[in-house]
């Protein structure tokens, strides 16, 4: 139907041409129903056209000129003052047009929601799969290098580690007892312990200092370890840094000075991730620790740290001492204290 009911069976006045090589004629232009009706002066039908394939010739101009869809040498032309007639035929031919199917619209719709997905996985999938595969393939010793350039802008706020000759390679052996690769105690700046990428640990110097059982240290450095299990500390970093430190480590293997020294100022303020007592108790059992020194010196009535104690892998059972005597002594002393 032509969906505008008050054109149907609107006649006008108009010329008609079968093909290029015919005569005009004068012929009665009618609107029926979808087909536009064309007869000559004696109400002879000569053709009908179908509404739905007439096609303008001269969009706005005068005369219209029409003609069915795929065959412009037969036309049909209507002149200025026929404004009705030409103005139904267009209002037909609009409402039949926006009822057709697009192809080219709907392709245009499937562009637009490919590059909307394709932007939504940029931002929210790219970057969390690009620090991952970072985190996948840098090798241990470039982690190393991170972790002591990491070090080395720390000291920039909390003065030198400490060190000595004698203290050095008891570190070592502490190192090697927890399951790390570098132990490093701060006179300042740390307030209690930190893990950096490599495998290194610091602690502030109270942990050596104070507690009369190397357990005390030792238990320390494994909530760190523990701590750097459950998060990667450079993923930390690169999570800290944004793609785009991401991005720079993945192609060039170095990262930005300005970006370490914001995490650095951050990782030294900011509180320590707490962790479940189950990944505590699993490095202590892993390296015969007991867990029960280290309770004790976070909290010594025992109450914030019940679990630790109760469920001490290494209760009751005879251990070799973390350090002799004399080494724990002697490392004491590796601040100058």
């Amino acid at each position: 139907m032509t969906a505008l009911k008050q054109y149907e069976r609107l006649e006008a006045a108009g010329l008609w041409r079968p093909s290029l090589d015919d005569q005009r004629r004068d012929v009665i232009v009618s609107i029926g129903d979808a087909t536009l009706t064309i007869t000559d002066m004696n109400d002879k039908p000569l053709t009908h056209w179908s509404l739905a394939a007439v096609e303008r010739g001269n969009p706005g101009e005068r005369p219209a000129i029409f003609h069915p869809d795929g065959d412009p040498g037969e036309t049909l032309e209507l002149a200025g003052d026929e404004d009705t007639m030409i103005d139904a035929i267009e209002k037909v031919r609009s409402a039949i047009d926006k009822s057709r199917p697009h192809p080219g619209r709907l392709r245009l719709f499937s562009v637009i929601a490919s590059l909307a997905l394709i932007g939504s996985l940029i931002f929210f999938w790219l970057p969390g799969a690009m620090l991952r595969h970072t985190v996948n393939v840098v090798p241990d010793i470039q982690r190393k290098a991170i972790g002591q350039a990491l070090l080395g802008r720390i000291e920039r706020v909390s003065g030198p580690v400490c060190s000595t000759p004698e203290t050095a390679p008891i570190l070592t052996r502490l190192a090697d007892r927890t399951g790390v690769r570098q132990i490093a105690v701060m006179s300042a700046g740390v307030t209690s312990s930190l893990n950096l990428p490599g495998g290194i640990i610091l602690l502030n110097r109270s942990l050596i200092e104070d507690p009369e059982d190397p357990a005390v240290a030792a238990g320390a450095v494994l909530v760190e370890k523990a701590r750097a299990e459950a998060r990667d500390p450079l993923a930390e970093l690169l999570s800290f840094g944004g793609p785009m430190t991401t991005f720079q480590l993945l192609t060039t293997g170095k990262l930005n000075h300005a970006s370490m020294d914001h995490f650095t100022e951050q990782l030294l303020v900011a509180p320590r991730p707490v962790l479940r007592d189950e990944q505590i108790l699993a490095q202590f059992a892993q390296t015969a620790i007991p867990s029960t020194p280290y309770a004790y010196a976070v909290d010594v009535t025992g109450e914030d740290v019940l679990g630790l104690i109760e469920a001490d892998p290494m209760s009751g059972r005879d251990l070799e001492p973390v350090l002799s005597d004399r080494d724990w002594v002697l490392l004491q002393t590796i601040c100058g204290g």
